[in-house]
Protein backbone atom coordinates (compact mmCIF):
# COMPACT_ATOMS: atom_id res chain seq x y z
CA UNK A 1 0.00 0.00 0.00
CA UNK A 2 1.40 3.44 -0.93
CA UNK A 3 1.72 6.13 1.70
CA UNK A 4 -1.10 8.29 0.30
CA UNK A 5 -3.74 5.53 0.58
CA UNK A 6 -2.38 4.32 3.92
CA UNK A 7 -2.41 7.85 5.33
CA UNK A 8 -5.98 8.48 4.17
CA UNK A 9 -7.22 5.30 5.87
CA UNK A 10 -5.27 5.99 9.06
CA UNK A 11 -6.47 9.60 9.30
CA UNK A 12 -10.06 8.46 8.89
CA UNK A 13 -9.73 5.97 11.75
CA UNK A 14 -7.98 8.56 13.91
CA UNK A 15 -10.73 11.10 13.27
CA UNK A 16 -13.41 8.57 14.22
CA UNK A 17 -11.60 7.82 17.48
CA UNK A 18 -11.50 11.53 18.33
CA UNK A 19 -15.20 11.92 17.54
CA UNK A 20 -16.00 9.04 19.90
CA UNK A 21 -14.44 10.87 22.85
CA UNK A 22 -15.94 14.21 21.80
CA UNK A 23 -19.47 12.80 21.70
CA UNK A 24 -18.89 11.03 25.01
CA UNK A 25 -17.63 14.24 26.64
CA UNK A 26 -20.26 16.55 25.14
CA UNK A 27 -23.11 14.59 26.71
CA UNK A 28 -21.97 15.81 30.14
CA UNK A 29 -21.68 19.51 29.30
CA UNK A 30 -24.45 21.58 30.87
CA UNK A 31 -22.70 24.97 31.27
CA UNK A 32 -19.69 26.97 30.12
CA UNK A 33 -17.97 25.87 33.35
CA UNK A 34 -18.31 22.23 32.31
CA UNK A 35 -16.84 23.13 28.92
CA UNK A 36 -13.85 24.96 30.47
CA UNK A 37 -12.98 22.71 33.43
CA UNK A 38 -14.93 19.51 32.82
CA UNK A 39 -17.56 17.72 34.86
CA UNK A 40 -15.59 14.48 35.20
CA UNK A 41 -13.10 13.47 37.91
CA UNK A 42 -9.77 13.21 36.10
CA UNK A 43 -6.73 11.23 37.23
CA UNK A 44 -3.73 13.51 38.02
CA UNK A 45 -1.65 11.29 35.75
CA UNK A 46 -4.08 11.90 32.87
CA UNK A 47 -4.03 15.65 33.54
CA UNK A 48 -0.21 15.50 33.70
CA UNK A 49 -0.10 13.84 30.28
CA UNK A 50 -2.54 16.48 29.06
CA UNK A 51 -0.19 19.17 30.39
CA UNK A 52 2.80 17.61 28.61
CA UNK A 53 0.85 17.38 25.37
CA UNK A 54 -0.34 21.00 25.68
CA UNK A 55 3.07 22.51 26.49
CA UNK A 56 4.84 20.70 23.64
CA UNK A 57 3.05 21.15 20.37
CA UNK A 58 3.61 21.18 16.64
CA UNK A 59 6.27 23.80 17.33
CA UNK A 60 8.31 21.29 19.34
CA UNK A 61 7.84 18.35 16.96
CA UNK A 62 7.64 20.02 13.53
CA UNK A 63 8.90 23.62 13.56
CA UNK A 64 11.74 23.76 16.12
CA UNK A 65 13.64 20.75 14.68
CA UNK A 66 13.76 22.81 11.49
CA UNK A 67 15.75 25.44 13.38
CA UNK A 68 18.19 22.71 14.48
CA UNK A 69 18.53 21.57 10.86
CA UNK A 70 19.49 25.08 9.82
CA UNK A 71 21.45 26.30 12.84
CA UNK A 72 22.64 23.12 14.56
CA UNK A 73 23.92 22.86 18.13
CA UNK A 74 23.12 26.50 18.97
CA UNK A 75 19.42 25.95 18.22
CA UNK A 76 19.41 22.66 20.16
CA UNK A 77 20.84 24.37 23.27
CA UNK A 78 18.25 27.13 22.96
CA UNK A 79 15.10 25.06 22.37
CA UNK A 80 16.13 21.71 23.83
CA UNK A 81 17.98 22.72 27.02
CA UNK A 82 17.68 26.25 28.41
CA UNK A 83 14.07 27.11 27.57
CA UNK A 84 12.69 23.77 28.93
CA UNK A 85 14.75 23.98 32.13
CA UNK A 86 13.43 27.45 32.94
CA UNK A 87 9.87 26.41 32.08
CA UNK A 88 10.01 23.35 34.37
CA UNK A 89 11.24 25.39 37.35
CA UNK A 90 8.57 28.02 36.76
CA UNK A 91 5.86 25.37 36.42
CA UNK A 92 6.82 23.77 39.73
CA UNK A 93 6.97 27.10 41.57
CA UNK A 94 3.71 28.54 40.22
CA UNK A 95 1.34 25.58 39.97
CA UNK A 96 0.43 24.94 43.62
CA UNK A 97 -0.52 28.50 44.54
CA UNK A 98 -2.29 29.17 41.25
CA UNK A 99 -4.35 25.98 41.57
CA UNK A 100 -5.21 26.74 45.20
CA UNK A 101 -6.66 30.21 44.55
CA UNK A 102 -8.20 29.27 41.20
CA UNK A 103 -10.07 26.38 42.80
CA UNK A 104 -11.35 28.58 45.62
CA UNK A 105 -12.81 31.28 43.37
CA UNK A 106 -13.92 28.87 40.59
CA UNK A 107 -11.91 30.68 37.90
CA UNK A 108 -12.42 29.27 34.42
CA UNK A 109 -9.72 31.28 32.64
CA UNK A 110 -6.50 33.17 33.32
CA UNK A 111 -8.33 36.46 32.75
CA UNK A 112 -10.89 35.51 35.41
CA UNK A 113 -8.13 34.45 37.80
CA UNK A 114 -6.44 37.84 37.42
CA UNK A 115 -9.71 39.76 37.69
CA UNK A 116 -10.74 37.99 40.89
CA UNK A 117 -7.27 38.12 42.40
CA UNK A 118 -7.08 41.90 42.00
CA UNK A 119 -10.83 42.54 42.39
CA UNK A 120 -11.05 44.47 39.16
CA UNK A 121 -13.22 43.46 36.20
CA UNK A 122 -11.49 45.92 33.83
CA UNK A 123 -8.12 44.30 34.41
CA UNK A 124 -9.75 40.97 33.64
CA UNK A 125 -11.23 42.46 30.47
CA UNK A 126 -7.81 43.79 29.45
CA UNK A 127 -6.34 40.29 29.62
CA UNK A 128 -9.33 38.81 27.85
CA UNK A 129 -8.67 41.08 24.85
CA UNK A 130 -4.93 40.49 25.12
CA UNK A 131 -5.53 36.73 24.85
CA UNK A 132 -6.64 37.29 21.24
CA UNK A 133 -2.91 37.41 20.44
CA UNK A 134 -2.83 33.66 21.01
CA UNK A 135 -4.49 33.12 17.64
CA UNK A 136 -0.94 33.46 16.25
CA UNK A 137 -0.02 30.19 18.01
CA UNK A 138 -3.16 28.54 16.63
CA UNK A 139 -1.97 29.61 13.18
CA UNK A 140 1.48 28.08 13.76
CA UNK A 141 -0.03 24.71 14.67
CA UNK A 142 -2.46 24.70 11.75
CA UNK A 143 0.36 25.52 9.32
CA UNK A 144 2.47 22.71 10.81
CA UNK A 145 -0.39 20.21 10.53
CA UNK A 146 -1.11 21.32 6.98
CA UNK A 147 2.53 20.78 5.98
CA UNK A 148 2.60 17.25 7.42
CA UNK A 149 -0.76 16.09 6.05
CA UNK A 150 -0.37 17.66 2.59
CA UNK A 151 3.04 16.00 2.20
CA UNK A 152 1.64 12.60 3.26
CA UNK A 153 -1.48 12.84 1.07
CA UNK A 154 0.27 14.65 -1.80
CA UNK A 155 -2.63 17.11 -1.65
CA UNK A 156 -3.11 20.85 -2.18
CA UNK A 157 -2.18 22.79 0.98
CA UNK A 158 -5.18 25.14 0.86
CA UNK A 159 -7.76 22.34 0.91
CA UNK A 160 -5.83 20.42 3.54
CA UNK A 161 -5.73 23.57 5.70
CA UNK A 162 -9.48 24.13 5.25
CA UNK A 163 -10.34 20.53 6.14
CA UNK A 164 -7.99 20.45 9.14
CA UNK A 165 -9.35 23.67 10.62
CA UNK A 166 -12.98 22.72 9.94
CA UNK A 167 -12.62 19.32 11.61
CA UNK A 168 -10.68 20.42 14.70
CA UNK A 169 -12.64 23.58 15.40
CA UNK A 170 -15.84 21.69 14.62
CA UNK A 171 -15.36 19.02 17.25
CA UNK A 172 -14.06 21.54 19.81
CA UNK A 173 -17.43 23.28 19.61
CA UNK A 174 -18.86 20.36 21.54
CA UNK A 175 -16.21 18.44 23.47
CA UNK A 176 -14.45 20.89 25.80
CA UNK A 177 -12.40 19.73 28.77
CA UNK A 178 -14.35 16.49 29.18
CA UNK A 179 -13.10 15.15 25.87
CA UNK A 180 -9.84 17.12 25.76
CA UNK A 181 -8.22 15.34 28.71
CA UNK A 182 -9.00 11.97 27.12
CA UNK A 183 -7.78 12.98 23.67
CA UNK A 184 -4.70 14.71 25.13
CA UNK A 185 -3.81 11.54 27.03
CA UNK A 186 -4.00 9.44 23.86
CA UNK A 187 -2.06 12.12 21.98
CA UNK A 188 0.65 12.20 24.66
CA UNK A 189 1.10 8.42 24.36
CA UNK A 190 1.36 8.69 20.56
CA UNK A 191 3.75 11.63 20.88
CA UNK A 192 5.93 9.55 23.23
CA UNK A 193 6.14 6.77 20.64
CA UNK A 194 6.99 9.28 17.91
CA UNK A 195 9.61 10.96 20.11
CA UNK A 196 11.35 7.62 20.67
CA UNK A 197 11.23 6.74 16.95
CA UNK A 198 12.58 10.14 15.87
CA UNK A 199 15.31 10.21 18.52
CA UNK A 200 16.52 6.70 17.61
CA UNK A 201 16.10 7.11 13.85
CA UNK A 202 19.59 8.54 13.48
CA UNK A 203 21.38 5.59 15.06
CA UNK A 204 23.22 4.84 11.80
CA UNK A 205 24.90 8.25 11.98
CA UNK A 206 26.56 7.15 15.25
CA UNK A 207 28.21 4.03 13.78
CA UNK A 208 31.59 5.66 14.41
CA UNK A 209 30.60 7.17 17.76
CA UNK A 210 29.86 10.74 18.80
CA UNK A 211 32.97 12.06 17.08
CA UNK A 212 31.92 10.40 13.83
CA UNK A 213 28.50 12.06 14.10
CA UNK A 214 30.10 15.44 14.71
CA UNK A 215 32.44 14.93 11.75
CA UNK A 216 29.45 14.27 9.47
CA UNK A 217 27.79 17.52 10.61
CA UNK A 218 31.06 19.40 10.12
CA UNK A 219 31.26 18.06 6.58
CA UNK A 220 27.86 19.63 5.85
CA UNK A 221 28.57 22.93 7.64
CA UNK A 222 31.13 23.46 10.44
CA UNK A 223 28.82 26.01 12.08
CA UNK A 224 26.30 23.23 12.89
CA UNK A 225 28.54 21.94 15.69
CA UNK A 226 29.34 25.34 17.22
CA UNK A 227 27.52 26.69 20.28
CA UNK A 228 26.70 29.96 18.50
CA UNK A 229 25.70 30.65 14.88
CA UNK A 230 26.76 34.12 13.79
CA UNK A 231 24.45 34.57 10.78
CA UNK A 232 21.30 33.13 12.36
CA UNK A 233 18.26 35.17 13.40
CA UNK A 234 18.05 33.82 17.00
CA UNK A 235 21.30 32.06 18.01
CA UNK A 236 24.10 34.60 17.44
CA UNK A 237 25.46 34.74 20.99
CA UNK A 238 24.86 33.46 24.51
CA UNK A 239 22.47 36.31 25.31
CA UNK A 240 20.09 34.89 22.72
CA UNK A 241 20.77 31.22 23.39
CA UNK A 242 20.86 31.26 27.20
CA UNK A 243 19.76 34.48 28.90
CA UNK A 244 16.79 35.44 26.72
CA UNK A 245 15.55 31.84 26.63
CA UNK A 246 15.74 31.46 30.42
CA UNK A 247 13.71 34.65 30.94
CA UNK A 248 11.18 33.61 28.30
CA UNK A 249 11.06 30.02 29.63
CA UNK A 250 10.25 31.25 33.13
CA UNK A 251 7.31 33.27 31.80
CA UNK A 252 6.09 30.81 29.17
CA UNK A 253 4.04 28.94 31.77
CA UNK A 254 1.78 32.00 32.07
CA UNK A 255 -0.32 31.00 29.07
CA UNK A 256 -4.01 30.16 29.58
CA UNK A 257 -3.86 26.64 28.14
CA UNK A 258 -0.87 25.77 30.37
CA UNK A 259 -1.24 27.36 33.79
CA UNK A 260 -5.00 26.78 33.97
CA UNK A 261 -4.46 23.04 33.39
CA UNK A 262 -3.96 22.68 37.16
CA UNK A 263 -7.56 23.82 37.67
CA UNK A 264 -8.68 20.43 36.31
CA UNK A 265 -7.26 18.84 39.46
CA UNK A 266 -9.84 18.25 42.16
CA UNK A 267 -7.42 18.10 45.12
CA UNK A 268 -4.10 19.62 46.25
CA UNK A 269 -2.88 16.07 46.83
CA UNK A 270 -2.92 15.49 43.08
CA UNK A 271 -0.33 18.20 42.30
CA UNK A 272 2.79 16.07 42.90
CA UNK A 273 1.65 13.25 40.60
CA UNK A 274 0.45 15.80 38.04
CA UNK A 275 3.77 17.68 37.89
CA UNK A 276 5.94 14.56 37.97
CA UNK A 277 4.07 12.96 35.09
CA UNK A 278 3.94 16.15 33.05
CA UNK A 279 7.59 17.10 33.42
CA UNK A 280 9.06 13.63 32.81
CA UNK A 281 7.09 13.25 29.59
CA UNK A 282 7.95 16.80 28.51
CA UNK A 283 11.69 16.10 28.86
CA UNK A 284 11.30 13.40 26.23
CA UNK A 285 9.25 15.68 23.99
CA UNK A 286 11.64 18.65 24.14
CA UNK A 287 14.56 16.41 23.13
CA UNK A 288 12.81 15.69 19.81
CA UNK A 289 14.41 18.83 18.37
CA UNK A 290 17.54 16.64 17.97
CA UNK A 291 15.80 15.03 14.97
CA UNK A 292 16.70 18.22 13.14
CA UNK A 293 20.31 17.00 13.02
CA UNK A 294 19.24 13.77 11.29
CA UNK A 295 17.07 15.67 8.82
CA UNK A 296 19.99 17.92 7.88
CA UNK A 297 22.25 14.91 7.28
CA UNK A 298 19.49 13.44 5.07
CA UNK A 299 19.12 16.72 3.13
CA UNK A 300 22.58 18.34 3.42
CA UNK A 301 21.76 20.89 0.72
CA UNK A 302 18.23 21.45 2.05
CA UNK A 303 16.80 20.41 -1.30
CA UNK A 304 14.57 17.62 -2.63
CA UNK A 305 14.77 16.85 -6.35
CA UNK A 306 16.38 20.21 -6.92
CA UNK A 307 13.63 22.14 -5.12
CA UNK A 308 14.66 24.06 -1.97
CA UNK A 309 13.06 23.11 1.35
CA UNK A 310 11.58 25.86 3.52
CA UNK A 311 12.35 25.53 7.22
CA UNK A 312 8.77 24.46 8.03
CA UNK A 313 8.94 21.72 5.35
CA UNK A 314 12.11 20.00 6.58
CA UNK A 315 10.63 17.61 9.19
CA UNK A 316 7.47 16.74 7.18
CA UNK A 317 9.69 15.90 4.18
CA UNK A 318 12.07 13.90 6.40
CA UNK A 319 9.20 11.79 7.76
CA UNK A 320 7.68 11.06 4.35
CA UNK A 321 10.99 10.40 2.57
CA UNK A 322 13.18 8.56 5.06
CA UNK A 323 10.91 5.96 6.72
CA UNK A 324 9.03 2.82 5.62
CA UNK A 325 5.31 3.42 5.09
CA UNK A 326 4.17 1.85 8.36
CA UNK A 327 6.71 3.83 10.41
CA UNK A 328 5.87 7.03 8.51
CA UNK A 329 2.19 6.49 9.37
CA UNK A 330 2.99 6.28 13.07
CA UNK A 331 5.09 9.41 12.81
CA UNK A 332 2.44 11.29 10.85
CA UNK A 333 -0.27 10.47 13.41
CA UNK A 334 2.12 11.39 16.23
CA UNK A 335 3.01 14.72 14.64
CA UNK A 336 -0.68 15.45 14.12
CA UNK A 337 -1.27 14.54 17.77
CA UNK A 338 1.47 16.98 18.78
CA UNK A 339 -0.43 19.74 17.01
CA UNK A 340 -3.90 18.75 18.17
CA UNK A 341 -2.89 18.48 21.82
CA UNK A 342 -2.04 22.17 22.10
CA UNK A 343 -4.55 23.35 19.53
CA UNK A 344 -7.45 21.88 21.50
CA UNK A 345 -6.32 23.69 24.66
CA UNK A 346 -5.89 26.99 22.80
CA UNK A 347 -9.32 26.79 21.16
CA UNK A 348 -10.92 25.89 24.48
CA UNK A 349 -9.19 28.66 26.46
CA UNK A 350 -9.63 31.38 23.81
CA UNK A 351 -13.29 30.67 23.13
CA UNK A 352 -14.05 30.44 26.87
CA UNK A 353 -12.20 33.71 27.50
CA UNK A 354 -14.05 35.57 24.74
CA UNK A 355 -17.41 34.20 25.89
CA UNK A 356 -17.00 34.44 29.68
CA UNK A 357 -14.61 37.37 30.00
CA UNK A 358 -15.60 39.68 27.14
CA UNK A 359 -19.16 39.02 25.96
CA UNK A 360 -20.77 38.19 29.32
CA UNK A 361 -19.28 41.12 31.32
CA UNK A 362 -20.19 43.57 28.53
CA UNK A 363 -23.76 42.30 28.16
CA UNK A 364 -26.48 44.41 29.86
CA UNK A 365 -27.85 41.46 31.81
CA UNK A 366 -26.70 37.97 32.71
CA UNK A 367 -26.71 35.27 30.04
CA UNK A 368 -28.38 31.89 30.43
CA UNK A 369 -26.09 28.82 30.57
CA UNK A 370 -27.40 27.39 27.30
CA UNK A 371 -27.03 30.73 25.52
CA UNK A 372 -23.43 30.93 26.76
CA UNK A 373 -22.73 27.50 25.27
CA UNK A 374 -24.17 28.51 21.89
CA UNK A 375 -22.28 31.82 21.94
CA UNK A 376 -19.10 29.88 22.67
CA UNK A 377 -19.72 27.73 19.60
CA UNK A 378 -20.27 30.80 17.46
CA UNK A 379 -16.98 32.28 18.66
CA UNK A 380 -15.21 29.06 17.64
CA UNK A 381 -16.63 29.40 14.10
CA UNK A 382 -15.30 32.97 13.85
CA UNK A 383 -11.89 31.85 15.17
CA UNK A 384 -11.82 29.08 12.56
CA UNK A 385 -12.42 31.51 9.69
CA UNK A 386 -9.73 33.90 10.96
CA UNK A 387 -7.32 30.97 11.36
CA UNK A 388 -7.76 29.84 7.74
CA UNK A 389 -7.15 33.36 6.40
CA UNK A 390 -4.01 34.05 8.47
CA UNK A 391 -2.60 30.53 8.07
CA UNK A 392 -2.90 30.63 4.29
CA UNK A 393 -1.07 33.96 4.23
CA UNK A 394 1.73 32.41 6.33
CA UNK A 395 1.96 29.36 4.08
CA UNK A 396 2.34 31.55 1.02
CA UNK A 397 4.52 34.35 2.47
CA UNK A 398 6.33 33.32 5.68
CA UNK A 399 9.12 35.40 7.23
CA UNK A 400 11.59 32.50 7.51
CA UNK A 401 8.94 30.51 9.42
CA UNK A 402 5.41 30.84 10.72
CA UNK A 403 7.00 30.56 14.17
CA UNK A 404 8.16 34.20 13.94
CA UNK A 405 4.54 35.38 13.81
CA UNK A 406 3.52 32.97 16.59
CA UNK A 407 6.39 33.86 18.90
CA UNK A 408 5.59 37.55 18.57
CA UNK A 409 1.98 37.07 19.60
CA UNK A 410 2.51 34.49 22.33
CA UNK A 411 5.56 36.19 23.84
CA UNK A 412 3.72 39.52 24.03
CA UNK A 413 0.87 37.85 25.91
CA UNK A 414 2.83 36.03 28.57
CA UNK A 415 5.22 38.98 28.99
CA UNK A 416 2.17 40.94 30.09
CA UNK A 417 0.84 38.11 32.26
CA UNK A 418 4.05 37.29 34.13
CA UNK A 419 4.08 40.03 36.78
CA UNK A 420 0.33 39.88 37.60
CA UNK A 421 0.59 36.11 38.07
CA UNK A 422 3.78 36.33 40.19
CA UNK A 423 2.41 39.14 42.37
CA UNK A 424 -0.96 37.44 42.70
CA UNK A 425 0.63 34.19 43.86
CA UNK A 426 3.40 35.37 46.18
CA UNK A 427 2.40 38.78 47.57
CA UNK A 428 -0.50 40.19 49.57
CA UNK A 429 -2.08 43.64 49.48
CA UNK A 430 -0.73 44.39 46.01
CA UNK A 431 -1.84 47.83 44.76
CA UNK A 432 -3.70 47.45 41.46
CA UNK A 433 -1.44 49.99 39.79
CA UNK A 434 1.60 47.69 40.07
CA UNK A 435 0.37 44.74 37.94
CA UNK A 436 -1.56 47.01 35.58
CA UNK A 437 1.46 49.21 34.89
CA UNK A 438 3.69 46.13 34.50
CA UNK A 439 1.34 44.57 31.94
CA UNK A 440 1.00 47.72 29.87
CA UNK A 441 4.77 48.31 29.93
CA UNK A 442 5.41 44.71 28.84
CA UNK A 443 3.16 45.00 25.77
CA UNK A 444 4.48 48.43 24.77
CA UNK A 445 8.14 47.48 25.24
CA UNK A 446 7.81 44.15 23.42
CA UNK A 447 6.20 45.53 20.27
CA UNK A 448 8.31 48.72 20.31
CA UNK A 449 11.57 46.78 20.46
CA UNK A 450 10.56 44.27 17.80
CA UNK A 451 8.81 46.47 15.24
CA UNK A 452 10.90 49.55 16.03
CA UNK A 453 14.13 47.52 15.66
CA UNK A 454 15.45 49.05 18.90
CA UNK A 455 17.93 46.24 19.66
CA UNK A 456 20.70 44.75 17.48
CA UNK A 457 18.80 41.44 17.84
CA UNK A 458 15.68 42.88 16.18
CA UNK A 459 17.27 44.90 13.38
CA UNK A 460 17.65 42.15 10.79
CA UNK A 461 14.94 41.25 8.30
CA UNK A 462 13.84 38.48 10.69
CA UNK A 463 14.26 39.80 14.24
CA UNK A 464 14.35 37.70 17.40
CA UNK A 465 11.02 37.89 19.26
CA UNK A 466 12.70 36.28 22.28
CA UNK A 467 15.01 39.27 22.71
CA UNK A 468 12.07 41.69 22.65
CA UNK A 469 10.10 39.51 25.08
CA UNK A 470 12.98 39.10 27.55
CA UNK A 471 13.56 42.86 27.76
CA UNK A 472 9.79 43.42 28.03
CA UNK A 473 9.54 40.95 30.94
CA UNK A 474 12.48 42.56 32.77
CA UNK A 475 11.00 46.04 32.22
CA UNK A 476 7.63 44.85 33.52
CA UNK A 477 9.25 43.30 36.62
CA UNK A 478 11.16 46.52 37.31
CA UNK A 479 8.14 48.82 36.91
CA UNK A 480 5.72 46.55 38.77
CA UNK A 481 7.92 45.94 41.79
CA UNK A 482 9.13 49.57 42.06
CA UNK A 483 5.48 50.62 42.33
CA UNK A 484 4.71 47.76 44.73
CA UNK A 485 7.57 48.53 47.13
CA UNK A 486 6.96 52.28 46.90
CA UNK A 487 3.36 51.76 48.01
CA UNK A 488 4.46 49.37 50.76
CA UNK A 489 7.06 51.85 52.03
CA UNK A 490 4.55 54.66 51.85
CA UNK A 491 2.09 52.56 53.87
CA UNK A 492 4.70 51.75 56.53
CA UNK A 493 5.67 55.40 56.87
CA UNK A 494 2.04 56.49 57.22
CA UNK A 495 1.55 53.93 60.01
Amino acid sequence: MDIVTATAITLTLYALAILFFVIRGSLKIKSIGDYALGSIQFSPYAVGLSLAASMTSAATFIINPGYVSLYGWSAFLSFGVFLPLAAFVSLIVLTKSFQNFGGQVKALTLAQWIGKKYHNKWFSLFFAFLSLLLITFIVLICVGLTKVISKALDADEFWVLTCVVSFIFGYMMFGGANSMVYTNTIQAVLMSIVAIILLTSGYSYFSEGIHGFIDQLNAVDPRLTQSTFANSPMFRDYWEIIFFQIVVGAAIVCQPHIITKSLLLKSKKDIRAYLTTGILVQILFFLVVAAGFYARLSFPDLEVDGAPLSMDDIIPQFVVSEFPVWVALILIIGLISAGLSTLEGLIQSMSTTITSDIIEPLSPSGLEPQLMIWLNRGIIVILAIATIVISWQQIQHPRLSVSILALNGVYAFFSAAFVPVIMGIFFKNVPLLAPVAASVVAVVVHFSIYYGSLLPYTQDEVGNPGAAAAIAILAAVLVGFVIFFFHRRKGLLSN
